[in-house]
């Protein structure tokens, strides 16, 4: 987490204060954290642009596990569009070069995307659950409109949240360079970064929440049911669980050195070098955070056959290798 700016300490007597200026450029970020951004980006960005191929140019039949799927992909793509500039900033010992209009432009867009894959890939897990435990809902009738209704309704709520980012100066000068943080310190928290600070928190552990509860439901219909060996009931049992390992490898350890932060910054706030450590920490866990928009293409490929028989259509037009394109799907397919 961004590092602390002047915060007031109370001394023993409780009559006079100190200011600590915690304010410190990164260095161990700065190390670490430029070579893993780039991996994961050399690797979601191939991913994502050929999940969009396909759902933009080789898909004839939309549905609404199909829509939300591309949503994601949508997210997942314009978050790693903004992942250069951060690993630049980076590069340059964190000083941010571009200005701080495009400062708060990219911090709100990194923002708004993480939120939404978030958002989701939540929708994917509850579209499966509502197909498993009630396959009568009249939600799972749900038409390609609809969902796109309720698909533009989630970036709306999203974007709307996130769009105090902008009316708030996120650039900070320290020394000779311009940090550019989402997260900072202040002695009175303004109430743009106290909502940023409370979507940050409640995006992880309300949708997790129902992530787990969506999979209990699920293994406990199918052992009722006894249907946990039909192939579509496993492949909702493993999308699912793919979906929550994904979600807590990649945002747990964001969200838990978060929380320390904010704890240190709240209840030690005379205590400057357990912030810096814990602000680290919270730094190098963005690995983690973009590690998510490369492993969604592996969601796509598990969660929708349609998708799946796209994409070995399209690689069996290579002639490189014949891959067999199963029942469920194909009509979705080109070949």
């Amino acid at each position: 987490m961004a590092e602390m700016a002047t915060v007031a300490h109370d001394n023993s007597t409780g009559r006079e204060n100190q200011s600590l200026d915690c304010i410190s450029t990164q260095d161990l970020v700065a190390d670490i954290l430029p070579p893993v951004l780039i991996i994961e980006l050399l690797l979601g960005l191939p991913g994502n642009v050929v999940a969009l191929w396909i759902f933009t140019c080789r898909l004839k039949i939309w549905r609404v596990n199909t829509l939300f799927l591309f949503n994601l992909v949508l997210a997942d793509f314009m978050l790693l569009i903004c992942l250069p500039f951060r690993i630049d900033n980076l590069l340059r010992g964190e000083n941010w070069v571009f200005g701080n209009a495009w400062c708060r432009i990219n911090l709100f867009m990194l923002a708004v995307n993480r939120s939404a894959s978030i958002a989701f890939m939540t929708s994917v897990a509850f579209d499966r659950y509502f197909k498993v435990v009630h396959p009568h809902h009249r939600i799972n009738h749900m038409t390609s409109t609809q969902a796109g209704m309720v698909a533009g309704g989630i970036w709306a709520v999203v974007i709307s949240l996130r769009v105090p980012l902008l009316a708030t100066n996120l650039l900070r000068e320290h020394g000779n360079i311009s940090l550019c943080r989402s997260f900072n310190s202040y002695t009175v928290i303004p109430p743009a970064i106290l909502l940023h600070y409370m979507v940050f928190i409640g995006e992880f552990f309300l949708p997790l929440l129902l992530m787990m509860f969506c999979s209990a439901r699920i293994a406990c219909i199918l052992r009722q049911r006894q249907l946990d060996k039909e192939k579509k009931v496993r492949r909702a049992i493993r999308v699912v669980g793919l979906i929550v390992a994904v979600f807590v490898l990649c945002f747990f350890p964001g969200i838990a050195t978060g929380l320390v932060s904010l704890y240190i910054m709240k209840f030690r706030p005379w205590d400057c070098e357990s912030y810096k450590m814990a602000g680290q920490l919270f730094s190098l866990s963005i690995g983690f955070t973009y590690l998510n928009s490369a492993l969604d293409p592996v969601i796509y490929c598990l969660s929708s056959s349609m998708f799946q028989n796209s994409l070995k259509s399209s690689i069996n037009k290579m002639g490189l290798v014949e891959l067999r394109l199963s029942r469920r799907g194909s009509m979705a397919s080109d070949g």
